[in-house]
């Protein structure tokens, strides 16, 4: 995938496909080559050494190899006992989900049905050629691991293995296909055109609304306005994806940046899309390299979220979706992280997001939490339930978006899991003010999974279930299972590199 990272950095990771154990869970930070990934911390080691234990010792109950159980339902249900002995008690396991035959099974199957809408997805196209996507696994072959295989090999990124990891292996029944803009445009992942074709061709294929289809935005970029035209009439975006930062792999040397509440540059364009009917707007921000402040002098701002209260209280009609709710991720490690929240009760930039509500009167303001999330609940679970409180606290329950920037990442099952299990520890819900967020299946998750993806992209729950039950996917999937095909747990980005 494409990624900032320098040479020195690039020496420091590895493939995650390569270097990270292969377990339900992640067991050490992967990333999407949008930031650093921190070294796996002791607590990650000693999870990643119980859940080989447990798969060691409860595999044969089940009858399966390790490598079985650790992709079957009970094997998840031992990684989160895993996360739980490690962690505290943050994730709702039982002991008989990873002991018991069957159970597991049920418990999933019971969940198997519950409609979920990821609104950020990624896939390359067929003729990508830049040599940059590879090249970290190319530089692996040569320095670290003569044997790395499938070092020049693009399909893990590609359609087919899209639809396997976005619709197969996991319970996502709706996806939302996005994409970045770059200053060279050699390294765009899918054209606009090329996004709206997927989405006609997956749901050709499904024989119902699996695919959602963004359009993305490239203020400043000669033309830009005039592309957006074209997209209304001949694209016709499900909503519109932008990048305040410009290019997301280097500090723009075009200028690229820019303001969501320019009123010169940025308002004609509000205008065409609440006139077009398309009124969302979908913005990456945060999660940039840890020396940001040096890195990328005078343009790590555009990455906050200085910029969305005055747009959003100018534009109630058009809903700003915040992609990875804006987090400042990992800039320290996940403890220091998560020690500045225990003493001040905020997180870097994802708090101020949180707080726009109340601060400038607007409810058109949503945070999306792919990454952001996945990264907390694999580097300190607390850390992730503090994230998902802080955003519910001041966004509300209904402005909270599920997301999880897959395929970079495999199949997101593992993060719908830690979602579904989740809960904010009792002390913490009473010393900051969050709500419970209940069961898999309560009022608060339903809203995050679908309820309010759907309400934004015009899906009727009850109708699309039904047409998504009984498509073609749904029995490609049932195929896929009752043939014994399982979850192949790999992972597509970077990891730190293990030292000795």
């Amino acid at each position: 995938m494409p990624h900032y990272l320098s040479r020195a950095e690039l020496e420091r990771v590895v493939p995650a496909e390569q270097g990270a154990f292969a377990g339900p869970i992640p067991t050490q930070v992967v990333s999407n080559g949008e930031f650093n990934p921190p070294p796996q911390t002791r607590e990650q080691r000693e999870v990643e050494a119980r859940v080989r234990a447990l798969a060691d010792q409860l595999g044969p109950r089940h009858g399966l190899s390790r490598r079985r159980f650790l992709a079957s339902s009970a094997g998840m249900a031992a990684a989160f006992l895993a996360m739980n002995e490690v962690f505290g008690p943050l994730f709702d396991v039982s002991r008989a989900e990873a002991q018991v035959p069957g159970a597991a099974d049920a418990r999933a199957e019971k969940l198997a049905g519950q409609f979920i809408i990821d609104v950020q997805t990624h896939f390359v196209r067929d003729d990508f050629k830049q040599e940059g996507l590879l090249g970290l696994a190319k530089y692996a072959k040569e320095h670290w691991n003569p044997a790395l295989a499938a070092e020049n090999d693009l399909a893990r990124f590609k359609f087919e293995n899209y639809v396997k990891e976005i619709f197969v292996d996991n319970d996502t029944k709706i996806a939302l296909l996005s994409d970045a803009p770059f200053d060279d445009s050699t390294w765009d992942l899918l054209s606009n055109d090329q996004i709206a074709a997927a989405r006609a061709a997956i749901n050709r294929i499904a024989g119902s609304r699996r695919l959602l289809a963004h359009s993305v935005f490239t203020p400043k970029k000669a033309g830009w306005l005039a592309e957006v035209d074209r997209c209304i009439a001949s694209v016709k975006p499900d909503s519109w994806k932008g990048y305040t930062i410009g290019d997301p792999l280097f500090p723009s040397k075009l200028q690229s940046y820019w303001r969501l509440d320019d009123e010169k540059l940025m308002y004609p364009f509000y205008e065409k899309i609440v006139k077009a009917g398309s009124p969302t707007v979908c913005v990456h921000k945060g999660l940039l390299p840890a020396d940001y402040e040096k890195s990328w002098p005078g343009v790590w701002q555009y990455n906050t979220v200085w910029d969305v209260g005055k747009a959003a209280k100018d534009w109630p009609q058009i809903n700003f979706v915040i992609y990875h709710s804006a987090l400042r991720l990992f800039l320290e490690s996940p403890a220091a992280a998560m020690a500045e929240f225990e003493q001040t009760g905020r997180i870097k930039w994802a708090t101020d997001l949180a707080e726009i509500p109340a601060k400038f009167g607007v409810s058109n303001v949503y945070g999306e939490i792919g990454t952001s999330f996945a990264t907390c609940a694999v580097a300190n679970p607390a850390l992730a339930a503090a994230l998902v409180g802080t955003l519910v606290r001041g966004l509300g329950t209904d402005r909270v978006l599920w997301g999880s920037d897959s395929v970079w990442y495999g199949s997101p099952q593992w993060q719908i899991e830690a979602l579904r299990r989740l809960e904010i520890p009792a002390e913490m819900r009473k010393k900051h003010g969050f709500a419970p967020l209940g069961p898999a299946d309560g009022l608060v998750k339903t809203a995050i999974f679908s309820a309010n993806a759907a309400r934004l992209y015009g899906v009727q729950t009850r109708t699309a279930l039904g047409a998504i039950t009984n498509d073609r996917i749904a029995a490609i999937r049932a195929a896929y299972v009752a043939g014994g095909g399982t979850r192949s747990n790999a992972r597509y980005g970077y990891v730190h590199r293990a030292t000795a």
